[in-house]
């Protein structure tokens, strides 16, 4: 087994101040020996910070001339420490404000090096009085969210703290986001890629209540709910589709049909024409599937039929047993439907097995 202290350690950084220097005397006292710093272009006034940090402390530090986001700067380290240690067993990522401790850091290398082909995250405990009030409630908010929307349950998805196993750093290089959202993709990600997740509990610090981080967590947050943003337009703009076409068919064979056709038809067609776009939609756009169309289609034909009796069944016992209230009712069950349809439409119908 490789010597966790030799794991290579990632410190994207932007705009350093003091304790830049002060966590890398620290991490060279404890032991660590390969540290690559990525200067994601903070500019000429910084530039003694990451002087010293290679003539003093001997770390690699890799520069962008302009401000890139923490993604692309974890992707050029991941790039470096690939071609640079082809052997290791993977790599540790960190922040530069001393929030991730010494000790910290070496347990989840250790965990790395013992699970060599997990992510190992660093979570925090939130529960304490000094957690800063945004960083426990945006916490909440994404594991729940993580745990509905994408079926991840993490304690800690905000975590930068992090042990990234080799294979799975080099499918990370083509992983989408550039930014703050490319740890959250990190995160999806392990699905697709079949990587297991291991928490490995760390000290909970927080420096002058967390002033010093660069997330924003409503434009970074946004970016995380964008599949279900993406499903909700499908549903609705399907639902656009079918009125729209209903109301064409009508018009066009009103006076080509029996009476007792002329709704049934037009229903027909419109909703044939709107599902084939939402499936498509949501094939190509949503959830990007690699599953082949024939199988996908038909599981979500399967799943259409199976939602449309849900929703007839339990309109109809909630109807009887209130006596009336049809019209909400039926909003109401078809909204709780719709959420338990995307879980289904992500975890089965568009979610391709790896063989």
């Amino acid at each position: 087994m490789q010597d966790y202290k030799q794991v290579p350690l990632i410190i994207p950084s932007l705009e350093p101040d003091e304790k830049l220097p002060r966590l890398l005397e620290q991490l060279k006292a404890a032991g660590i020996q390969n540290i690559v710093l990525v200067d994601d272009g903070s500019g000429p006034e910084y530039a003694p910070f990451f002087a010293d940090a290679a003539s003093r402390h001997g770390c690699v530090v890799l520069r962008h001339a302009v401000n890139l986001g923490k993604g692309r700067a974890l992707k050029t380290a991941f790039n470096y420490c690939l071609n640079t240690w082809p052997n290791a067993v993977g790599c540790v990522t960190a922040d530069s404000d001393g929030q991730h401790t010494p000790a910290c850091i070496l347990r989840v290398m250790e965990a790395l090096c013992q699970h060599p082909g997990s992510l190992v995250l660093g979570v925090r405990d939130f529960s304490g009085k000094d957690v800063p009030a945004r960083s426990s409630f945006g916490n909440r908010i994404t594991c729940g969210v993580f745990r509905f929307l994408v079926g991840l349950t993490i304690s800690d998805t905000q975590t930068g703290l992090r042990a990234v196993p080799t294979g799975y750093m080099r499918a990370l290089l083509q992983s989408k986001g550039e930014r703050f959202e490319f740890e959250s993709n990190m995160l999806i990600d392990t699905k697709e890629n079949e990587v297991p997740i291991l928490e490995v509990p760390i000290e909970t610090v927080y420096i002058e209540e967390n002033r010093t981080s660069h997330f924003h967590p409503l434009r970074d947050s946004a970016r995380i709910y964008a599949v279900f943003g993406k499903f909700l337009f499908s549903s609705l703009s399907s639902s656009v589709v079918d009125i729209c076409l209903f109301t064409l068919f009508c018009a066009l064979l009103g006076g080509m049909l029996p009476a007792s056709l002329y709704i049934t038809v037009p229903t027909v067609l419109a909703r044939i024409i709107s599902a084939t776009y939402n499936y498509l939609l949501n094939y190509r756009v949503v959830f990007k599937s690699k599953e082949g169309h024939g199988m996908a289609a038909a599981k979500y034909v399967a799943l259409a039929v199976v939602q449309m009796a849900c929703s007839a069944l339990l309109v109809s016992v909630l109807y009887h047993w209130a006596a009336g209230g049809e019209v909400l009712i039926k909003i109401c069950v078809d909204v709780f439907l719709f959420f338990i349809s995307f879980q289904i439409q992500r975890e089965f119908v568009y979610k391709h097995k790896k063989t």
